[in-house]
């Protein structure tokens, strides 16, 4: 509570080094046994230091949100209950909350209904669970079970995604054994989406088993891909539609925004990340795919001890790449009983009108440039000395260093860029102010010297 208490007002920044954490946390293993109060005091005494503000309502990097109290004390509830969300005869509790959850998202997000969900990691593994289902299925189509025979001397398979694809679309392809080399890459806009003339062309130039990665919401600029012109040429080639949303996804649950996101429902398997707009902890990403027999065939596990579910019984541990696991949706599920439809829709409202704020305040200031079209929650911003020289990452670490908030670097076409995203519940129109002053006094301060 002291910690949480301290979010408004303490700096953002760490205030130690790797090196002086590791100097106060190390030395050798503890011969004999300790008290276990005095090893949680100590521990959050010696390592509070080190700790990044992140939850806090100034942390503008990586598209990161915060935690709700109420996913806090649910999150709680997982630790102690202690439950493994794997099977239906191990919790049926977790099973039938999990089932409720996924119901209640593909509701909120305007997917189809007969869709499957699962609860994973993080959106990267989202990325992973959704592209093995795609592999999956696209290649059954050809008649290959490339879960019984493996890739090797399966038909070809294509992979498009644009210029602008994530970094863990790419991580994807060389977990499922595609490879990232042999992405196909499609041009983008200037805003990074992608251009549905250039897919027509990259799907006119292969065949077989394709997968297209699409985006909505570009982690630098929050650009979304064109989903309707894109789904459509997809159909028309016979190929799989992937859209990677891991924080853009969530527009869905906006009538304000819901339309950067049209024609979403029309894809095949779609994944997002609780922990960046919905404000849950870390270890809640989701993945969703319309075909439940391919996702249920890409990930389950069958032995002799294992006890299927029945009927609409619920095994988690068929739509991740996971046995044993904690059963991390019991926060997501939290947050969305406590928001509602409308409380979503106005976090996601809020978030955006704030980062329109923050473009505002830093807009009419010679030296900085806004380089995106704010459409949701991020901002992109570069800075220039009198002369020209591009001085982002020196103000990037002036801003860091004077802790009133927290913004990331970035390459944009080829240059340094600053980006700020906001994500956090907590996120007030005074902390934008704030914010965008210490920006801007750091500015100052690097261009003066």
């Amino acid at each position: 509570m002291e910690f949480l208490n301290s979010l408004p007002d303490r700096p953002v920044a760490p205030r130690a080094s790797f090196d002086e954490i590791s100097a106060a946390l190390g030395g050798p293993l503890p011969e004999a046994p300790q008290d276990p109060v005095s090893i949680v005091l100590d521990l959050s005494a010696r390592l509070e230091p080190g700790v990044t503000a992140n939850a806090g309502p100034r942390y503008f990097g990586f598209v990161t949100g915060g935690s709700y109290p109420v996913a806090l004390a649910a999150d709680w509830l997982v630790s102690t209950w202690d439950q493994n969300a794997a099977l239906h005869i191990m919790s049926p509790g977790m099973s039938a909350l999990e089932a409720c959850t996924a119901r209640w998202i593909l509701d909120v997000l305007g997917l189809p209904e007969q869709a499957s969900v699962g609860f994973v990691t993080g959106a990267h593994t989202a990325n992973v669970t959704a592209l093995a289902a795609a592999r999956h299925e696209v290649l059954r189509r050809a008649r290959w079970d490339v879960e019984s025979l493996g890739l090797q001397g399966a038909p070809p398979l294509t992979v498009i995604a644009g210029e602008e694809a994530h970094a863990s679309i790419h991580a994807a392809c060389r977990m499922i054994g595609v490879g990232s080399r042999t992405i196909m890459r499609v041009a983008t806009d200037p805003q990074g989406r992608m251009r549905p003339d250039a897919l027509e062309w990259a799907l006119s130039a292969t065949s077989g088993p394709t997968i297209v990665c699409a985006q909505v919401g570009n982690v630098n600029t929050g650009a979304c891909d064109p989903l309707v012109e894109i789904g459509e040429l997809t159909r028309e080639n016979g190929a799989w539609l992937h859209v990677d949303g891991a924080f853009g996804l969530w527009a869905a649950a906006s009538p304000a925004y819901r339309r950067l996101v049209s024609g979403l429902s029309d894809a095949d398997s779609w994944t997002t990340d609780g922990h960046k707009w919905l404000n849950v902890p870390y270890d809640s990403g989701i993945v969703i795919v319309r075909h439940p027999a391919a996702h249920r065939a890409a990930m389950s596990q069958t032995a002799a001890y294992l006890t299927p579910g029945q009927g609409e019984q619920r095994d988690g541990t068929d739509w991740v790449p996971e046995a044993s696991r904690r059963a991390r949706a019991v926060p997501i599920y939290a947050v969305l009983r406590m928001l509602g439809r409308s409380g979503l829709a106005d976090l996601v409202h809020r978030c955006c009108r704030l980062a329109a704020r923050m473009a505002d305040r830093l807009w009419n200031t010679s030296g900085v440039q806004v380089l995106n079209e704010v459409v949701l929650n991020q901002v992109l911003v570069r800075f220039s000395s009198p002369s020209g020289e591009n001085v982002t990452n020196q103000v990037i670490a002036a801003v860091q260093a004077a802790g009133v908030c927290w913004c990331g670097g970035t390459t944009w076409e080829g240059a340094p860029a600053m980006r700020i995203s906001v994500s956090n519940w907590r996120t007030s129109e005074d902390d934008i102010d704030r914010s965008a002053a210490s920006i801007l006094q750091s500015f100052e301060r690097v261009r003066a010297g």
